[in-house]
């Protein structure tokens, strides 16, 4: 029997694949438990609707990290620190700070894992640090570190 699975089915299939199955099975268990429904040519166009609206979603979000790269590429965070003579903080600047100083000044709410700062700035000046906004998008902000 030709089933499409309405969830993970560990060793037999994955959301919304369409997979033949042994009849008893079919019935007993997966139409039983709702993980799966039978493939008729109603549930398959149903699908079919289902995974080009998921496409057209995931298309979404890369188009809206597309955008917030190109506002992210002109933006620049001013951020003030204490610092020493050489020009080298006394603490230092976190992604959560960036993240802080972006929603307050900019407005522009992102989440500070997203901002992949691989060791806090310690230095006064500017900095580029990378911003993973989607999978496959990936930004820069720049930073400008100020003496208080």
């Amino acid at each position: 029997m030709k089933v499409i699975f309405t969830s993970d089915v560990k060793g037999k299939g994955k959301k919304g694949e369409v997979k033949n199955v042994n009849d008893g099975y079919a019935r007993n268990y997966l139409l039983k438990h709702n993980l799966a429904v039978e493939a008729t040519k109603g549930n398959m166009k149903a699908q079919q609707a289902k995974d080009q609206k998921q496409e057209e979603l995931a298309q979404q979000e890369v188009d809206e990290a597309k955008k917030l790269k190109e506002t992210l590429s002109n933006l620049e965070v001013k951020l003030t620190a204490k610092s020493g003579d050489s020009g080298r903080l006394f603490g230092s600047i976190t992604s959560k700070q960036i993240a802080e100083e972006l929603k307050k000044t900019h407005n522009i709410k992102l989440d500070k894992r997203k901002i992949e700062l691989d060791e806090p700035i310690r230095t006064l000046g500017y900095s580029n640090v990378p911003v993973k906004l989607h999978n496959e998008v990936t930004g820069t902000i720049r930073v400008h570190v100020e003496e208080k």
